[in-house]
């Protein structure tokens, strides 16, 4: 199908759209821009140069992909911003490419929802199917693994990792990495329970489930040193078990 660019916005002639692609007034989509196969950019967004945009992503007013990293160190290399498919941009958010120094590369996975003033730093690495809330800042080289869900005006700190299907309660200031399964909430955040509907809403079998809880009461309920509660779940054979032990087993990445 043709693509569709309203007279007032700006295309770039170096930029590649791919087909049933909408651009509404007052776009701007800059050179070494490319925007995959059904896509939306709405009224004053903007795609800057280096973005990658996957398939039917839809991108609000307003909302930047690709602008320049805020990292003193970056010295206008050029880096990438790479978006997966099926995505909503909100109002308001941003995106930042990737520094020369942390990879050169911002990635963002596909089927998330990223709603109104969400900010992903550059170098940072997000999931699938992420629901990101108001106000959710994401500092650089961030990891953030898929079905993670935050509250509202939630911060997270420079190279922290958040686990799979974890919850981040609204408000949270996150400066230490997240396990997979959980709920962190506080000022600074803390494990603070199982995520139980996450878990289900997320098709985690129930039998996966039963030994979470085993694996959740052992690490972070019990008396138990860290080590001595890893030695004795790690050998449970449930994958989503084996998954948790991977994570916490880790070396930090600062």
């Amino acid at each position: 199908m043709a693509v569709s660019i309203h007279p007032l916005a700006h295309v770039d002639p170096g930029a590649k759209l791919g087909a049933d692609v909408v651009v509404g007034p007052f776009a701007v989509i800059e050179g070494d821009a490319e925007i995959g196969d059904g896509c939306r950019i709405d009224a004053h967004a903007v795609i800057a140069a280096g973005s990658r945009i996957g398939r039917r992503n839809v991108v609000h007013s307003f909302a930047v992909l690709g602008g320049a990293p805020q990292d003193r160190r970056y010295a206008g290399e050029p880096t990438t911003l790479v978006v997966g498919d099926d995505n909503v941009f909100r109002e308001h958010v941003t995106a930042h490419r990737g520094t020369g120094h942390g990879g050169g590369v911002t990635r963002i996975g596909s089927a998330g929802l990223f709603m109104v003033g969400v900010h992903v730093a550059h170098d940072a690495i997000v999931g699938d199917r992420v629901t990101l809330a108001n106000g959710t800042l994401l500092a650089g080289h961030v990891v953030l693994e898929d079905y993670v869900v935050t509250g509202g005006h939630v911060a997270v700190a420079p190279f922290v990792r958040v686990g799979a299907r974890s919850f981040l309660a609204g408000g949270s200031m996150v400066e230490r990495d997240v396990p997979p399964f959980v709920i962190a909430e506080g000022n600074r955040a803390r494990v603070r329970a199982l995520n139980r509907v996450g878990l289900e809403r997320t098709g985690v079998p129930l039998e996966s489930r039963v030994a979470l809880k085993r694996a959740f009461r052992a690490l972070f309920v019990g008396d138990l040193p860290r080590a001595e509660a890893l030695a004795r779940i790690e050998s449970d054979p449930d994958p989503f078990v084996r998954e948790l032990v991977a994570f916490l087993r880790a070396p930090p990445r600062r």
